[in-house]
């Protein structure tokens, strides 16, 4: 499968973006696309062979599902590793920088939507979850 790598530069040391990135709360707090989208519901079971699940929704209420995964890998602070039910694998790196802490993510994609559409939306993903990191 392509695969596709989205990152980004948070103003913020690597604890604060690891707890930020992995806790249920805050995850429901940035794990949006766009503005017409919330996630209402996170569970995170944070360990090799741990399932995680987030609800998204349309905020008016008119679509939602469940994105849901498995870790196959964790090396906290460093590095989560998952597949996404359908079988597509998913990376994320988390490294200390200069100013802060850059988070790479590869996923590979799928076949409903262009590769620039995914992209697109993965980084929106991860932009929010920059502001939102920055801001608390």
């Amino acid at each position: 499968m392509q695969a596709v790598t989205v990152s980004a530069l948070i103003n913020a040391p690597i604890e604060q973006v690891w707890k930020t990135w992995t806790t249920p709360e805050d995850i429901e707090n940035w794990n949006t696309a766009s503005l017409d989208w919330h996630c209402p519901k996170a569970v995170n079971n944070l360990h090799v062979g741990g399932k995680f699940s987030y609800t998204m929704t349309a905020i008016d209420g008119s679509f939602s599902f469940d994105f849901e995964g498995i870790y196959t890998g964790i090396s906290e602070p460093k590095y989560i590793e998952y597949t996404i039910l359908d079988g597509r694998k998913v990376t994320i790196h988390f490294a200390k920088a200069e100013i802060g802490t850059t988070i790479s993510e590869t996923f590979e994609i799928e076949d409903t939507h262009s590769e620039d559409e995914q992209r697109s939306g993965w980084q929106s993903i991860l932009d929010k979850f920059k502001q939102y990191t920055e801001s608390n």
